[in-house]
């Protein structure tokens, strides 16, 4: 196999100091394998497993798989072994990970923000319904997501997918991740510019693409041209963000290195105007740095936002035009951020006259059969089409005016209504202990009680309030930029070990852009937590002062108000609801 690492690069370099210890950048000569994964890697391009998933695998059935290919290159076909059952939080991270398989799949299918028509939607239900136990969930990189996935029915799926226009190649793996487009991109009446020729032109070059398909870990990338930045981009490795020159008109900004996890870093923006047509050679530059300069000796160092925080964002935007685009880029003050970010839930106009409506799941939970029902409606109702959000939402586009009452109540029959309380509107969960190895304690199920149980004591809350729930700290929920963030471990209640949370506060995206409080030494019962969210929102809705947001409160308010501690009923604290 060719060594494609360097076959992108020009000669000439911009001048960046070898240091004493490598950190694996293959661009300044450490080549060598450095940890089991860049091993896998380095034997095998992990694309090549799909023909072997195909030809072989799916024939022989689970035990005939590699190991090196199960757990490692079969997340570039978006599967990875699900956790098996009987396993409680405990055990996740003292077993091997070979402990913790069942010997079925998640299986992620990438949308990268596709208008996905009525048929594709039918697609997308029947396959859960046929090979998934009628799983399927809406994440927040706009991929749905089954369970239970048999290897052996692999090939029927992707055959599935791909007549409906979908894949699930590169969905997972040290790849270029599902891309984040915006839900309303060249139909919201107040987008500033479309960018929806931007990703399909880079997804016709370089997914599946050999070049890129060894990254030092996982590349997120996000584009948007609404001015309600409803794609996240402050969490991304890339993201292009709507903006307009005032001379140039429309274009698109460049944010790089932001990522959450254990190490949450927001992303840097470099300040430039780039037309819809000169993004794909972007991004391509931006990837290439990642590749090339990336570290990789260590994993908990191998994403783009420690390489941007170790340069500098003058120092990238200079290695970007200089060795990679071989030209400047245009200099632009970036967009100003909006507060809070847009879901689209709701009714809303468009360009033309017809509406969108976004439609809510409880914490991206659906199934098969409530797909194939969704698609059912959009035929009846002449819908053109549904998008998947960065918040675990579905948007449905080109709606007529006059069907729009009847589409909402048909809606609301299948349990995906677009008139939702606050609470399921805004609290977002990942997959959790139900199907996930790293997971600690359980998410899915938690966070749908939380939610009935928060509208059941607070029915009209007038304000978002968002609450993200996470099983375990790398943050796919994206727990640090909620106003409630949980995250999973196992707490001491007494004597018991039993699952919990740490809390995170006042974490938000857009203007007020910060990741949230945490309190010293501060955990949550899971059984508690329902008493503890309902005590902070207490607390936040009668010490807050006329249209603050919760985000505000918190960065001003008293320790043990946070901790949950009534405001003039502290001897009446729940001692179960939270454990120190």
């Amino acid at each position: 196999m060719p060594d494609l690492r360097f076959s992108a690069r020009p000669a000439s370099r911009t001048e960046i100091p070898r240091p004493k210890r490598g950190e694996g950048q293959w661009a300044l000569g450490y080549t060598e394998p450095l940890n089991k994964n860049e091993q896998s890697k380095k034997d095998d391009d992990a694309l090549n497993v799909r023909d072997r998933i195909l030809h072989v695998y799916s024939r022989r059935g689970f035990a005939s798989i590699d190991p090196a290919d199960l757990r490692g290159r079969f997340r570039w076909m978006g599967l990875y072994t699900q956790r098996a059952p009987g396993f409680d939080g405990g055990k996740t991270a003292m077993l091997e990970e070979e402990e913790l398989d069942d010997e079925f799949f998640m299986m992620r299918v990438r949308t990268d923000g596709a208008l996905l028509g009525h048929d594709t939607v039918r697609a997308l239900g029947t396959i859960g319904v046929d090979f998934g136990r009628d799983t399927a969930d809406v994440t927040d990189r706009e991929n749905i997501q089954y369970h239970w996935i048999r290897i052996e029915d692999v090939p029927e799926i992707w055959q599935r997918l791909e007549d409906a226009g979908l894949s699930t190649m590169e969905a997972c793996g040290d790849s270029p991740r599902p891309f984040l487009g915006s839900p309303v991109a060249g139909i919201a009446a107040d987008e500033i510019i479309d960018g929806t020729s931007a990703l399909e032109e880079i997804s016709r070059r370089y997914l599946g693409n050999p070049d890129f398909s060894n990254l030092p870990r996982k590349f997120k990338t996000a584009l948007t041209g609404h001015p309600g930045h409803d794609v996240s981009p402050e969490t991304n490795d890339v993201s292009f963000v709507g903006t307009v020159h005032p001379e140039l008109g429309p274009g698109f900004d460049l944010w790089v290195g932001g990522g959450l996890s254990t190490n949450p870093m927001l992303a840097q923006k470099v300040g430039v105007w780039i037309p819809v047509g000169e993004v794909a050679d972007v991004w391509e530059g931006v990837i290439s740095i990642f590749r090339d300069y990336g570290y990789r000796r260590l994993r908990s160092r191998a994403r783009l936002k420690f390489l941007v925080a170790d340069w500098g964002v003058a120092k990238f935007r200079e290695v970007l035009e200089n060795e990679y685009l071989q030209r400047p880029l245009v200099s632009c003050d970036s967009p100003a951020s909006p507060v809070g970010h847009r879901d689209h839930i709701g009714v809303h106009p468009q360009q033309d006259g017809r509406r969108y409506v976004g439609i809510a799941p409880t914490v991206g939970r659906v199934s098969g059969t409530m797909l194939v029902q969704l698609a059912d409606l959009m035929e009846r109702y002449a819908v053109a089409g549904a998008r998947l959000t960065p918040y675990q939402k579905i948007v449905l586009i080109g709606v007529e005016p006059d069907v729009v009452d009847d589409l909402l109540t048909a809606l609301d029959e299948i349990g995906l209504t677009a008139r939702p309380s606050n609470w399921r509107r805004n609290t977002m969960a990942c997959t959790g202990i139900e199907f996930c190895k790293l997971a600690i304690v359980d998410t899915k199920n938690r966070a749908r009680d939380l939610v009935a149980e928060l509208e059941r004591r607070f029915p009209d809350l007038d304000v978002p309030i968002t609450v993200n729930v996470n099983g375990c700290p790398n943050a796919c929920a994206r727990t640090q930029v909620a106003d409630i963030g949980l995250k999973g471990q196992l707490v001491m209640d007494g004597d018991r070990q039993v699952e919990g949370f740490q809390v995170h506060l006042g974490g938000a995206t857009g203007l007020e852009a910060n990741f949230g409080r945490k309190l010293r030494a501060h955990k949550v019962t899971s059984e508690g937590l329902d008493d503890y969210v309902t005590a902070v929102v207490g607390n936040f809705l009668a010490e807050r002062a006329d249209d603050e947001t919760f985000a505000a409160w918190v960065a001003r308010a008293d320790e043990d108000l946070l901790r949950g501690e009534g405001l003039d009923k502290l001897e009446q604290r729940n001692p179960r609801a939270v454990a120190s």
